[in-house]
């Protein structure tokens, strides 16, 4: 690891690994917060719970909002936790997935897990919840201004009565509930992985390697309308928009952060559902949530230093930046329990907002790979026939077939439909070159190319086609076969079909389009 980086050395706060000796003792200060946003009541905007609705209620995900409405949210209730805890050098630890693929054993103890007795009076049932928090919630949608309220129809939310539909996975269309899609989790399943349990499964690990991270910190452009090239989700006209035809996964969103939020909640496991708190908007129930949220900001800062390195720009550029930055935020609380009425994107696009700072946390090689990072190829577009995208990647240009050279990583991008019936899959596998009876995959098998995964349940029922970036394992049989001396001068053929990752008895989600590049 390189030194503790010079902006850490000078900030008012740093953000340190959560294994560090650090880490750790932050860790008993955000416990204390914890258990005093706990117990304070529900008509109070920094009750635990209340603040996990502000992420439930106004949250972006999908497109270029992701990063920077994050790191507003993130850096108030750390605001939050430092006021009531008592701690005033409290900062949020990260939880660097990559190189610690479970969760760290202290998130285990006591008010750290949502499992914990100190939530069963708010959490133990539905009806339990629904007497402590609803009648606070609803006084305070009743004093939304107009702009706010705006911002909540566009969400689907043209009253409070959808708003709690989507608590309790109700479909206010047909009335039905599914516990598969409510926001909602008890006391005893809040969480799916435990101090015996955990690791995350290896397709979430692979999510989580360098082999992912590393694609997804090479894009030189905030945003670009092509995915394999932005690091940042699609541009909509609003963080409240709908997620529509025109919504694309950036790498590192699709894949790292929607993929730990599923398995941690119980996607796969726990199929059809309920499902524990981080499946679902009201995820910053679970305290891991911040933890993988700094670590997606860390991210962030990570490849903000890395285009600076190479002297590019690090957002937007003209009126896309107005854009980008004059969207207003309403729904953030602060330490002393006010709103923050009057917000913008553009207060938070800068660490400098709430002076934090990381240690430096990427391994040096790391940074010298992004660094001298290539042109990237031209997308290869295929055929698509009966849900088989079927490609011809051109050989690489590089030294990619010399074994002492890392191979140039192959991303590809996957569009799907996402099913909106009841209790369906959230996420697809990507199989490729697989033989045609082989209808689901392990996470080691030649043919599992990486996982296409949503996060939440479709809001309101909407149906619609997502874009995902997916990063194809370096260990798929048919990209070994391409690094080879021999592979490398010609072609490689891809034939790529998606299948429920973990849900055999459903059928293949419908793949609408597919292509593939190298990076």
């Amino acid at each position: 690891m390189l030194p503790l980086s010079a902006r850490a050395q000078t900030a008012k706060y740093v953000r340190y690994n959560v294994t560090s000796a650090k880490g750790k003792e932050m860790l008993k200060s955000y416990a204390k917060g914890i258990q005093a946003m706990l117990a304070l009541p529900a008509s109070d905007p920094r009750n635990w719970f209340r603040n996990a609705f502000v992420h439930f209620m106004d949250c972006p995900h999908g497109n270029w909002w992701f990063y920077v409405w994050h790191r507003g949210y993130v850096g108030y209730v750390e605001e939050t936790i430092r006021s009531l805890s008592g701690d005033p050098t409290f900062a949020f630890p990260y939880w660097d997935w990559t190189e610690l693929p479970q969760i760290p054993d202290e998130m285990f103890e006591g008010v750290l897990t949502p499992t914990d007795a100190a939530y069963a009076p708010y959490t133990k049932d539905i009806d339990t919840f629904t007497a402590f928090i609803q009648p606070s919630l609803e006084a305070y949608w009743k004093q939304l201004n107009p702009t706010q309220l705006t911002q909540m129809a566009a969400r689907g939310n043209n009253s409070f009565e959808l708003l709690w539909a989507g608590v309790i996975g109700k479909d206010p269309s047909t009335g039905v509930i599914d516990p598969g899609n409510a926001a909602f989790a008890t006391n005893a399943k809040a969480r799916y992985l435990t101090r015996d349990n955990a690791k995350l499964d290896f397709k979430t690990a692979q999510a989580v390697s360098w082999s992912v991270i590393g694609p997804g910190l090479q894009p030189t452009q905030f945003y670009s309308d092509d995915v394999t090239r932005s690091f940042s989700s699609s541009k909509t006209p609003s963080h409240v928009t709908m997620p529509g035809s025109t919504t694309q996964f950036s790498v590192l969103e699709g894949q790292p952060h929607n993929k730990v939020h599923n398995y941690i909640g119980g996607v796969g496991p726990w199929n059809p559902g309920p499902f524990g708190n981080m499946t679902n908007f009201l995820s910053p129930v679970d305290p891991i949530f911040f933890l993988h949220h700094s670590n997606m900001d860390r991210l962030w800062d990570v490849w903000t230093r890395k285009q600076q390195r190479l002297s590019m720009p690090i957002l937007p550029q003209a009126k896309e930046l107005e854009q980008l930055s004059s969207e207003p935020f309403l729904f953030f609380v602060r330490s002393d329990g006010t709103f923050v009425l009057d917000g913008k994107a553009g207060d938070y696009l800068s660490t400098e907002q709430f002076g934090y700072a990381y240690e430096e946390p990427v391994p040096a090689p790391e940074v010298a790979r992004l660094l001298a990072a290539t042109k990237p190829g031209a997308p290869a577009k295929g055929t698509l026939k009966k849900g088989v995208a079927v490609l011809s990647l051109p050989a690489a240009m590089t030294k990619a077939a010399d074994a002492n050279a890392p191979a140039r990583p192959v991303v590809a991008t996957i569009t799907v439909s996402r099913p909106t019936e009841p209790s369906s899959p959230r996420e697809f596998d990507v199989l490729v070159n697989a033989p045609a009876d082989v209808t689901s995959v392990d996470g080691d098998s030649p043919y599992y190319g990486g996982t296409v995964a949503f996060f939440g349940p479709p809001m309101h029922g909407m149906k619609h086609d997502s874009t995902f970036a997916v990063p194809l394992s370096p260990k798929l049989q048919a990209l070994k076969a391409a690094a080879s001396p021999k592979g490398a001068k010609r072609a490689v053929q891809l034939e790529i079909r998606l299948a429920p990752s973990n849900a055999k008895d459903k059928a293949p989600p419908a793949l609408k389009a597919a292509t593939v590049r190298r990076l």
